[in-house]
């Protein structure tokens, strides 16, 4: 499957922004974003279940951030509210297995988009 993230960009502390993710090939997979700070690991920061019905998050962004998919479009978002200045990262979408969501493992990768939250 490949994967092409959009929607990054330069936003103030407090402000919102969503991210996209458009999926070609494979269907049906459970997807993610992970974040990658410079100097940090990449970390987990939303999942969502091939069907939509479950979403899980990091306790970092939970409440703040909203991960959400469109099938028919095969497409996943995440939604970004209330934004700190510790969320700047460069954000990547992931296409996994049916097990992806649970193991947090994903084998298929987008480039990446720079977020920047300045306060």
């Amino acid at each position: 499957v490949q994967l092409q993230a959009c929607g990054g960009g330069l936003v103030q502390a407090g402000g919102s922004l969503r991210l996209s993710c458009a999926a070609s090939g494979r269907t049906f997979s459970d997807m993610g974003w992970f974040r990658q700070a410079p100097g940090k690991n990449r970390e987990f920061v939303a999942a969502i279940r091939w069907s939509g019905t479950n979403t899980d998050y990091a306790d970092s962004v939970k409440g703040r951030f909203t991960i959400s998919r469109d099938n028919a479009k095969n497409t996943v978002y995440l939604q970004m509210n209330s934004l700190k200045p510790e969320d700047t990262a460069v954000y990547y979408c992931a296409a996994g297995s049916l097990g992806s969501y649970y193991s947090k493992n994903f084998d298929s990768w987008g480039q990446g988009t720079q977020l920047t939250v300045s306060s």
